[in-house]
């Protein structure tokens, strides 16, 4: 059994206490393959520790979080181009747009988004789009930026049907993960509708974590219970899903 975290944040601080043992939970649990988004420099080193720690199993993106997106936000670009330059990454990730927390840097998150389109393009790479209360501007830069080479994730998919085929018609899987087991989170009453070649999984720990962990630390392995809930809704056996996902994730991340 192959399992794939599309979507892993293992270098947090969330984990310094019990790393090891939580990374043991996860490949005891079938989770092999981590896909590890960037958030901003202050955290490149340590990307670079747990991929030493871990490099069968580890594989980084790079990339600004629209979340920090600040008034140095060309500085942190500029130390994007530059990791790109230097060495391989998976995906340019996860960058974006975010309109929960602020609103102030809207106009500096869309140039940053586009910007690090650009260089996904550059080198070949998917993007991961972290997308929060913001599909209307997401889309408004992917359709001045669309074409076969702009492929990738529309990681923590929280959008109706509707906005899921259209992200899909941008060459994006989505990334699901616990939002599909909370009784609010929408997803799981249409997403029988969305072919499961579609679908990538992910559990964004440490956040998000699925039922019954919810409000609790997020970690891969409980990507088992995003798993058992796609069983119900899909009607399909766990395997089956589980190669159907990892193949995905595969076509995405070229390994």
């Amino acid at each position: 059994m192959l399992i794939t975290d599309t979507h892993t944040h293992l270098y947090s601080e969330a984990f310094d206490e019990d790393r090891e043992a939580m990374m043991s939970r996860a490949m005891e649990s079938g989770v092999k393959r981590f896909f590890i988004p960037a958030i901003d420099s202050t955290y490149t080193q340590r990307m670079l520790d747990l991929e030493a720690s871990y490099p069968e199993h580890v594989f980084l993106m790079m990339g600004l979080h629209p979340t920090h997106v600040k008034e140095n936000y060309k500085e942190e670009l500029n130390h994007v181009e530059e990791m790109l330059a230097k060495r391989k990454f998976y995906a340019v990730g996860e960058i974006g747009i975010d309109l929960y927390w602020d609103k102030t840097f809207l106009t500096q998150q869309q140039d940053a988004f586009k910007y690090q389109i650009g260089l996904a393009k550059k080198y070949k790479l998917p993007i991961v789009i972290h997308c929060r209360e913001s599909f209307d501007e997401i889309f408004e830069v992917l359709e001045e930026v669309k074409g076969e080479d702009l492929y990738g994730i529309f990681h923590c998919f929280t959008g109706t049907l509707e906005q899921a085929h259209r992200a899909i018609s941008f060459n994006m899987k989505l990334g699901i993960g616990g939002v599909a087991t909370f009784k609010n989170g929408k997803i799981d009453k249409f997403l029988n509708q969305i072919p499961l070649e579609h679908i990538v999984l992910e559990t964004d720990s440490p956040y998000l974590a699925p039922v019954p962990y919810r409000g609790k630390r997020n970690e891969s392995s409980y990507i088992i219970k995003v798993l058992e809930r796609l069983e119900t809704i899909y009607g399909m056996d766990k395997e089956r899903i589980i190669d159907i996902t990892t193949e995905n994730s595969k076509a995405i991340f070229g390994i």
